[in-house]
């Protein structure tokens, strides 16, 4: 994480729809080859489309999710921006996944670099993955319906938004503007109740416990890995945990720490952060059965939950 000698004023830069973060743990890998978008959708949760931007997830044969896919398709070429921690595993599976498909896997992240900019517009000739919908406030991304009803179920409100796009730049090329530190794009993130894979899951983590059905997971797609269990968890099911936001009392607990209720563990912390208004907050994904009402503690930390994930 970084900043830049304030990371409270570069918060309220951002969320004034100034500046830009770089994403030094983003990764960028290109496909090419005129298979590539039937071919993509055929491995992930969401529809791929060419000239579009999509939220998509790969997930296991038991439907946890594996890796998280910023897709953008330019019409020449698709660009997935992914976690550079994953990047070689992901792009291994990919290879191996390719059989006859007229498809070429291309990892450039020794040319270009992933910025963030706090403005949900097409930067033009770069590629440029738009944050999806629900965690801008701008409405809803179409993702179907099955019979366990449509995406709104999971997240009736978000507690805040975040706005603004992943844009893929020449290793020498930056937007205008001041930049600002990782810090303070990590807090307006969790305040938003937006999870980031990795960092606030696990490998039992399944899509509806984390809010991503609907932004990344289309509920009218089948033939896809792990996609049995979503839609049986979500015709027939409950997910056994929730994403919560955690308002912590003075002080920020590590990552990775476990959450109480009572001398109850019901799950642990994710991603923390200092907000510039709201004071130390993290993500945490607890047991469904936890009340709301609970009050919780981390380490000793005394803790209120705020719903992101209702509790079906």
């Amino acid at each position: 994480m970084t900043h830049f000698g304030d990371p409270f004023a570069e918060q309220k830069l951002l969320a004034a729809g100034e500046g830009w973060v770089a994403l030094p743990h983003r990764a960028v890998l290109r496909l090419t080859g005129s298979d590539r978008i039937t071919w993509l959708d055929s491995l992930t949760s969401h529809r791929i489309a060419s000239d579009a931007s999509t939220q998509a997830l790969i997930l296991d044969p038991n439907g946890h999710v594996e890796y998280d896919l910023h897709v953008v398709d330019t019409g020449e070429a698709t660009w997935l921006i992914v976690d550079a921690d994953t990047a070689d595993a992901l792009r291994t599976y990919l290879d191996r996944m390719r059989f006859m498909a007229d498809v070429e896997v291309t990892d450039l992240s020794d040319e270009h670099d992933v910025v963030w900019v706090p403005r949900r517009e097409q930067y033009k000739d770069l590629p440029t993955w738009l944050i999806p919908a629900e965690y801008a406030g701008m409405g809803t991304t179409d993702s179907g319906e099955d019979r366990g009803g449509t995406a709104a179920k999971y997240v009736p409100a978000r507690p805040d938004r975040l706005i603004g796009a992943e844009v893929v730049f020449p290793r020498s090329e930056r937007p205008a503007g001041p930049e600002c530190g990782t810090w303070a794009l990590q807090a307006l993130r969790i305040a938003a109740g937006v999870p980031e894979v990795g960092a606030d899951t696990d490998h039992k983590s399944l899509p509806h416990e984390l809010g991503l059905i609907g932004p990344a997971v289309h509920l009218a797609k089948g033939c896809y890995r792990g996609q049995e269990t979503v839609a049986r968890l979500h015709n027939m099911g409950r997910p056994p945990r929730r994403l919560v936001l955690l308002h912590f009392d003075g002080a920020l607990p590590d990552p990775g720490t476990e959450v109480f209720a009572g001398d109850r563990s019901v799950g642990r912390v994710g991603s923390v952060a200092q907000h510039h208004e709201l004071g130390p907050i993290g993500l945490a994904v607890i047991k469904r059965s936890t009340p709301v009402d609970a009050q919780l503690s981390v380490d000793d930390i005394d803790a209120s939950q705020e719903a992101v994930v209702a509790a079906l």
